[in-house]
This record gives C-alpha cells, sequence and structure tokens, in this order.
C-alpha cells in the first residue's frame, strides 16, 4: 500500500499498487475502528491480498489478507523516513489505467530493503536514490552519465536535471542551477543505475557521499516528475 487518507470518521482511502504495476483507489470501510480486522491489513508500505468490490467511483475492500510487512511492528524513523520516499515516488509513477509489474517488483524490493537489519542508515539513502534513478529511467527519464547531454565531451564535472545528465565544464557555464560533480560521484552516479540493489549494500560509501546521491534524486525525480516530494525532501532534511 503506498498511501491512505481518512475518509469520514472510520474509513480509509488506499491507494494500492497491484502486482500488474496498476494504481488502484479503494474504500477500507471500517478500517479505523479499534479493534478492526482492516487496519492492520491496510497499513502503509506491507503487501496484502485484497479482495475488491466494484464501486461506482472507487473499489471497496472486501476482504484483506496480511502477506508481507517489511519493515516490522515497530520500525525505526529512519527506515519510516526511506519507505515513504520510496512509496511516494511510485505513486507519481503509476498509473490507473496502464500496467507496469517493474513498477511493483522494483518497489516491493525497495521497500523490503528499507526494512532490512542489514542495510544501515547510510545505505538507506543510496537505496532510495537508485530505486529513484532506476524507476525513472524505466519510465523514460533516463540520465545520459557518459557523455556531456550538450557537447559529447568525456570530461564530465556537473550535473543537471534540466539539461538531461552530466556536462562538461565548458557547457555547464550556460545552464542555470548544473551542480558541480566530483569524479567519484560520477562513479557513484553510474553504480546506481548498473549495479543491483544488493552489489549497492555491499559497497563501502561515507554518509555524506550517499546524501549528496539522494539529492542529486531528488532533484532529477522533482524535476522530471514535475512534482514537490514531500517525503524526499523531510528524509534530506531529517
Amino acid at each position: 500500500m503506498l498511501d491512505k487518507v481518512k475518509l469520514k470518521e472510520t474509513d480509509l482511502i488506499v491507494t494500492l499498487l497491484s502486482e500488474g504495476g496498476r494504481q488502484i483507489r479503494a474504500v477500507a470501510k471500517g478500517a479505523r475502528k479499534p479493534g478492526s480486522r482492516l487496519a492492520v491489513r491496510c497499513e502503509l508500505f506491507c503487501t496484502a491480498d485484497l479482495l475488491l468490490a466494484r464501486g461506482r467511483n472507487l473499489d471497496i475492500v472486501s476482504q484483506a489478507e496480511l502477506l508481507a510487512a517489511p519493515l516490522g511492528a515497530a520500525p525505526t524513523y529512519e527506515r519510516m523516513c526511506a519507505a515513504s520516499a520510496v512509496a511516494e515516488v511510485a505513486k507519481l509513477c503509476s498509473f490507473e489505467d496502464a500496467e507496469d509489474p517493474f513498477v511493483f517488483a522494483i518497489t516491493e524490493r525497495a521497500l523490503a530493503l528499507c526494512g532490512d537489519d542489514a542495510c544501515d542508515a547510510v545505505h538507506l539513502d543510496v537505496i532510495v536514490a537508485a530505486y529513484i534513478f532506476k524507476l525513472l529511467s524505466h519510465t523514460g527519464y533516463r540520465p545520459d552519465l557518459f557523455s556531456c547531454v550538450l557537447c559529447g565531451d568525456a570530461a564530465l564535472s556537473y550535473f543537471s536535471a534540466s539539461a538531461g545528465g552530466l556536462l562538461c565544464a565548458s557547457c555547464a557555464s550556460s545552464v542555470p542551477g548544473a551542480e558541480e560533480v566530483s569524479p567519484a560521484n560520477v562513479g557513484w552516479l553510474r553504480s546506481l543505475l548498473a549495479l543491483r540493489f544488493d552489489e549497492l549494500m555491499g559497497t563501502p560509501i561515507d554518509a555524506m557521499q550517499a546524501t549528496y546521491l539522494l539529492a542529486l534524486a531528488h532533484l532529477w525525480a522533482a524535476t522530471h516528475l514535475d512534482a514537490r516530494l514531500r517525503a524526499l525532501e523531510f528524509m534530506l532534511g531529517r
């Protein structure tokens, strides 16, 4: 489940991501009542098997069985922040009228890692940054990370979301807001797309560099999704 909004006194409107990658909005009636069976089965970031009844405007959750709760019963603040950022981007990259199984698969894996004790706070930033770049690349917003997006030069030292990726110093001077990046961060940007999540978790990185990569991912997502990403902003400002 990606999101939930209060409805009336005891109901919820939940935003779901189907196994096929389609976004579904449904009403969970009575989910906010004390002792409701739906309450624990309609928690954020959980995977559940739902029986939905077709409604006039929104589907209705008739039955629910909890399959997985990746963050566990008492997630840490850092893990909640990371999972919220993943869910926020997934919500913007899924649609009610289009299926894409890749969106479900990568989101489910990213949320699982957000709750994995083997993933420390520093690597949570890396996983979220990698998730953003991987998912947006899949949906058509892949950054050019191997040559200057304007002239094709291989000497890269700046990043611009609006320009579409990395830039040489000469071209960056004409691009407002171009962000200077070190050779190490150029390598890391490439790794975020090329390596699997498990490989990234096993690669050492310091906290400052991980946060910087997350900031670039936030800039990329906010620019190309044309949205304010509040969970990501909160994660960066924590």
